[in-house]
């Protein structure tokens, strides 16, 4: 069984979550640093941008959430825009994949499937549609990386980077997130998932991730080691966050 690193669950800005996701598959490429799960969420409400994506609207730097602006930031996977606010995004760094795009996909998001099957959500993957280059918005259409409710919502959007033998794939699943928000931002491209869990709202987080590190632990056959980061990691990824930043046009 392979050691993996667990980190807890980070709250921060994104383009400091963007930072170390980045910086986890540099140190594993560069074999300084183990296989890696986290589980995060984002503080302030913030939109990720595809590394590539190119159309957005420059009016997203102007809305406010709960009396806080919204930050626009890059991230180092392809994909198109989503907004996190309320959302549970995951990540994992690894290597020695399939070489297929889609097999690599679907390898990591069997512990995706696995944990909410586990709480009596079965999912199945999308299908590709022809608007998607088209579409701003990352959760307007549902790819074969993507995971779907049994109404055809998608619930997980997920996005992969590949440096060599190895990738970073993370993904978010919006749990909690405002529906007049994804609205505004979205303005009405496509509607939010309705969550099949009857849970509080207070436990939604806690119970998806436990169940989501419980079926990863079983899918990738490994041994999930809780560790913060520590000082000097901190620093490091601190120190290549500005890099994420969307500036605004204004």
């Amino acid at each position: 069984m392979q050691t993996w690193r667990l980190i807890p669950l980070l709250e921060a800005p994104g383009s400091i979550q963007m930072a170390l996701d980045s910086w986890l598959l540099t140190q594993h490429l560069q074999e300084q640093h183990p296989p890696t799960l986290r589980f995060y969420t984002w503080k302030p409400a913030t939109i990720s941008l595809g590394y590539h994506q190119q159309q957005w609207s420059a009016g997203w730097q102007q809305l406010r959430w709960q009396g806080v602006p919204l930050e626009v930031v890059r991230r180092p996977t392809g994909g198109r825009a989503v907004l996190h606010q309320g959302d549970l995004t995951y990540a994992v760094v690894t290597s020695g994949l399939a070489a297929s795009r889609l097999q690599a996909y679907k390898t990591i998001c069997e512990f995706l499937i696995e944990g909410w099957r586990s709480l009596g959500v079965p999912l199945q993957y999308g299908q590709a549609g022809r608007s998607y280059a088209h579409q701003a918005n990352c959760f307007g259409t549902a790819t074969g990386a993507d995971l779907v409710l049994a109404d055809g919502s998608k619930l997980i959007g997920s996005a992969q980077l590949r440096r060599g033998l190895g990738l970073l794939q993370h993904g978010s699943m919006p749990l909690l997130t405002d529906a007049a928000l994804f609205q505004q931002v979205f303005e009405g491209t496509s509607t939010l998932p309705t969550l099949p869990l009857t849970l509080p709202k207070e436990a939604i987080i806690e119970t998806v991730m436990t169940a989501l590190i419980a079926a990863a632990s079983e899918c990738f056959a490994a041994n999930l080691q809780v560790q913060p980061l520590s000082d000097s990691e901190w620093e490091a990824v601190l120190s290549r966050s500005g890099e994420w930043k969307v500036k605004s046009e204004a």
